[in-house]
């Protein structure tokens, strides 16, 4: 069975730092693109990060550039979104998600195979 399990997510503080965690398991994750997403409330879903299988090139929103990392653990089957710098526009659900084909899109609309669960980044003082 194919399931993504986010964890990492909780309340920091403006500045801080966090690191985001997307478990896979049933695939292996370096195998897939993987994307970061997120939603924040009231608003769309929009894409943070991604990471293309083939090659492992990475793109990320302009909102979140020189602060997010987007990392892959082939020996664990994980990948990271490590936030730093973090501000209150921040704040979201965070969402993980994998394609099988060597596309790396941070397009909402993109048909991604697979999502995890979410897991809730709140940046507050």
């Amino acid at each position: 069975q194919v399931q993504l399990v986010e964890s990492g997510g909780g309340l920091v503080q403006p500045g801080g730092s966090l690191r985001l965690s997307c478990a896979a398991s049933g695939f292996t994750l370096r195998y897939a693109s993987m994307g970061w997403f997120r939603q924040a409330p009231g608003k769309e879903r929009e894409g943070v990060s991604c990471m293309r299988s083939m090659d492992g090139s990475t793109y990320y929103a302009d909102s979140v550039k020189g602060r997010f990392t987007i990392l892959r653990d082939n020996a664990n089957n994980t990948v990271y979104l490590q936030m730093n710098s973090l501000k209150p526009e921040d704040t979201a659900v965070y969402y993980c998600a994998a394609d099988r084909r060597p596309i790396c899109s941070m397009s909402r609309a993109h048909p991604y195979d697979y999502w995890g669960q979410g897991t809730q980044v709140t940046v507050s003082s």
